[in-house]
């Protein structure tokens, strides 16, 4: 209870263009035969000559706008340069001192509290290859290089020290995931390692203003790996200082199967990496023109999209918050909310609540997303109304939605095909009513005598002859009036 912890947090996002950084090797990696989408500059053979992505350029000016941070008028890029296994050419080309975006913010709101977390800079680089490691059947161990992944643009997002605990760092990349989503820069899916995260760590008395040695944590592959790093390594640097221990500053990896994090070299300071512009990409100028259109045509972004759930359908902060955390989900509301002019009042809610129950169940199950259900906004639109004036009942909704879902066919005629319709009319409904009543004469004397839960016991009669067509509140209110009918005939 006596010690602060100070975490910030390194995120690394590969962006989606069609081509690589500084080639036009195919981004389309993943699938492909080890070292097959290469070329001699992602291999960094002598005597070749690297060219720069436009696409990758424009993704990170949008992402620091949407990052409320300056964009800077002039960028370049430079050699960092260090010798590990997985950088062929033994430096990376990045960013140093003139990033592309810089000292932006990010709102985090957590129930009636609001955190800003400052962002210190968005740069650009390229990614490296990839070590696999292996052991052969001796248990001699071994690694790997596919280089497939060598030269794909990256994008990093660097905050300051803002965050105080585990959950405020899981807060902060959910949204920034989001953002990156809805801009469409980045697929951010953090098990692929199109998202990854780095973070770095200390601890200091509370009260005390200076930073403690940081610990950088690495290889976390989910936001669960990356709660459950953080919790450890506040536990272990609390016990070390405790103990009068001193803390190092290190770079340590989070061993997943064991949840510990351990040491993996000394950490670097950027006089290591040996900074130089590199000599063959010239300083890229970066027009306000440009960066005032691409601020323009920025689409609707997630905190904008909740304020306006809330807002102009009247949603709850709770709903809007779900509907507007998945961009899939919000984009189907949009394109259903948008094929009517006049949206009739209760349709917000009434869809809201169909999208985050059942549709979402439908897909959770089917494995599929929501881009590729058949239901089409018209269909959605005439189910509601159907529901809406009592053509449908709660129990028969489920029952055509679900058919609609894997059909893809209208509602009207499922309920047409299969005798779906509610039925409303008084007269179809007086029968079975009356049938009701005189096949139960134990429930209705119990009503007539106060027992206010017989009444649901008849009404279930009513629906179970029905086959659960008949409007329940017509047949309430028919049950009521005979019944008071009964009681005034038996004088009671």
């Amino acid at each position: 209870m006596n010690y602060e912890t100070v975490i910030g947090l390194e995120v690394h996002a590969q962006l989606l263009t069609n081509s690589k950084m500084f080639c036009a090797c195919s981004t389309k990696y993943k699938d492909a035969t080890p070292n097959s989408v290469v070329c001699p500059i992602c291999l960094g053979m002598p005597g070749t000559l690297p060219s720069i992505n436009q696409k990758a350029i424009e993704h990170v000016v949008r992402t620091g706008i949407s990052l409320n941070c300056t964009i800077s008028d002039e960028t370049k890029f430079d050699r960092k340069n260090y010798p590990y296994p997985d950088l062929m050419k033994g430096y990376q080309i990045s960013q140093f001192d003139q990033p592309i975006a810089s000292s932006g913010y990010l709102e985090l709101e957590d129930e009636d509290d609001i955190r800003i977390i400052r962002i210190t800079r968005v740069h650009l680089e390229e990614d490296v290859a990839k070590l696999l490691h292996r052991s052969d059947k001796g248990g001699n161990a071994y690694s790997l290089l596919d280089i497939n992944r060598a030269g794909m643009p990256l994008m990093e997002i660097v905050s300051d020290p803002d965050m105080r605990t585990p959950e405020e760092a899981r807060l902060y990349l959910t949204k920034l995931q989001l953002i990156l989503r809805y801009l469409g820069v980045s697929s951010a899916n953090m098990e692929e390692g199109s998202f990854r995260c780095d973070a770095n760590i200390s601890i200091r008395l509370k009260g005390i203003k200076t930073l403690g040695n940081k610990v950088e944590v690495k290889n976390m592959n989910s936001f669960r790996s990356v709660y459950k790093a953080l919790e450890y390594e506040i536990e272990r640097q609390i016990n070390h200082h405790s103990k009068g221990i001193r803390i190092v500053q290190e770079t340590r990896g989070w061993l997943e199967d064991k949840e510990i994090t351990v040491s993996q070299r000394s950490k670097e300071e950027a006089s290591d990496y040996r900074y130089f512009p590199d000599p063959d990409l010239v300083p890229i100028v970066i027009s306000r023109k440009w960066v005032e259109t691409l601020k323009a045509e920025l689409p609707e972004l997630p905190q904008a999209r909740k304020q306006k759930y809330v807002g102009s359908f009247g949603l709850s902060e709770y709903d809007s918050t779900l509907l507007s955390s998945s961009l899939s989900l919000s984009d189907l509301f949009e394109s259903i909310i948008g094929s009517i002019q006049i949206v009739p009042t209760f349709l917000p809610k009434a869809l809201c609540n169909w999208m985050l129950g059942e549709l979402s169940r439908l897909v959770n199950s089917e494995g599929c997303s929501f881009q590729d259900i058949p239901i089409k906004p018209e269909q959605f639109i005439e189910f509601l109304h159907m529901i809406e004036d009592g053509t449908l009942s709660s129990n028969l909704a489920k029952t055509l939605f679900e058919e609609m879902f894997h059909s893809g066919e209208s509602p009207r005629l499922i309920a047409e095909k299969k005798g779906m319709a509610q039925i409303n009319d008084e007269r179809l409904m007086t029968r079975v009513v009356e049938e009701a009543l005189n096949n139960n004469p134990g429930p209705v004397e119990d009503y007539l005598n106060g027992k206010e839960s017989a009444l649901k016991y008849l009404i279930g009669q009513v629906m179970k002859a029905s086959r659960g067509k008949a409007n329940p509140k017509i047949v309430t209110t028919m049950l009521k009036g005979k019944l008071e009918d009964r009681g005034i005939s038996d004088g009671q």
